[in-house]
């Protein structure tokens, strides 16, 4: 007797066409982003748990070791020594780059408040664009400089008042830098990559790669502290370590649905989405509305503003025939790739 054949592909294809399939999917990716910033930032703040560099690479282990079965598939395996022989060094260049971006960011949340950090992180289509400029030769048009110069203005002002605030410059200046990383990231990957890999093959081949990266800075700026805390506190930081990485892997996973069942339109509202309601969020949650004066105020609005008129004039550019590749979040076309996150960041957190 055979064996009952799976479900057709057919209606597979039928119900990935289907709006509550999508408005799902769409839900799932907005909430696993917000939660796991949420949650890096209570972790690390509230919590006690100040080590951002074992925090994050307990989530790059995690879903390297979470993927692995997957990546042992027949449909993977025959694709590994040939992409590695090929792209080890862009691959390394951007495990390099994740891991400046992630573990900056991360460590950034021990001195600013989580809406300051979206804040910065929300000036990464400008880092991106100016790399296009050196990198690629791509220069902005007019309605795209002023929409970065408003972002770059908006954030400026944000930060300038923050660090009166309840934020300090290092923390700023490691976000910042955090962000720059991940905009680099986005304008090289066309150059570094010369075939186009899925967010599970890029999480899988450069997590281990970042974890070795911020090993040595782990070793010198955490495990000896760490050691201490383990023996004088409870287990019950492995349980939200373990629920990030988890939240996480989930992330990763369906960043993938989202580019394949959404268009420009959809991914771009949910990047201006999510900023705003992690600015409600964390004004509730983790009771960082006192901090923010008239300034800081008027400083996010002027850079999500900003960041809403770049992903407007982007958009309009994606309807032309020429235009190819997801849009991400507002971030510049760069050869068509499939960029990934890959943790959040970033980065909240960590990673986005």
């Amino acid at each position: 007797m055979s064996a009952s054949p799976g479900p057709p592909t057919g209606i597979l294809n039928a119900l990935e066409r289907t709006l509550v399939y999508k408005v799902f999917i769409i839900l799932v990716y907005t909430g696993s982003n917000i939660s796991l910033n949420m949650l890096n930032k209570w972790t690390l703040s509230l919590y006690g748990f100040r080590f951002p560099l074992a925090m994050s690479m307990a989530h790059m282990g995690f879903s390297f070791c979470a993927l692995a079965p997957i990546m042992a598939l027949p449909s993977f395996r025959s694709l590994h020594a040939v992409t590695l022989r090929k792209q080890w060094p862009g691959v390394l260049s951007i495990a390099g780059f994740f891991a400046v971006n992630v573990g900056f960011n991360n460590i950034s949340l021990l001195n600013i408040p989580l809406s300051l950090n979206q804040v910065i992180r929300a000036s990464i289509p400008v880092v991106a664009a100016a790399g296009s400029v050196f990198i690629e030769q791509k220069k902005p048009s007019s309605h795209e400089f002023f929409s970065l110069v408003v972002i770059v203005a908006g954030v400026a002002m944000a930060c300038w008042e923050g660090q009166d605030q309840a934020a300090s410059f290092y923390g700023i200046a490691l976000c910042l830098i955090g962000t720059v990383s991940n905009g680099l990231m986005m304008s090289t990957i066309g150059k570094l990559m010369t075939e186009k890999l899925d967010a599970l093959r890029l999480t899988f081949y450069t997590a281990p790669l970042a974890c070795v990266l911020l090993l040595p800075f782990y070793f010198g700026m955490e495990h000896h502290a760490l050691t201490q805390y383990q023996a004088t506190h409870s287990t019950g930081y492995i349980s939200l370590v373990l629920l990030g990485c988890i939240n996480a892997l989930v992330y990763n996973l369906v960043h993938v649905l989202v580019i394949k069942v959404t268009s420009a339109v959809t991914t771009t509202v949910i990047g201006e989405m999510k900023i705003v309601l992690i600015l409600m969020l964390s004004a509730g949650l983790l009771d960082e509305a006192g901090i923010w004066t008239t300034k800081m105020l008027v400083g996010c609005t002027t850079a999500i503003l900003g960041f809403c008129l770049y992903s407007h004039v982007r958009l309009q550019k994606s309807a032309q025939p020429a235009q190819q590749g997801p849009l991400i979040r507002g971030v510049p076309d760069l050869g068509g790739q499939e960029r990934s996150p890959l943790m959040p960041g970033g980065k909240g957190t960590s990673e986005a």
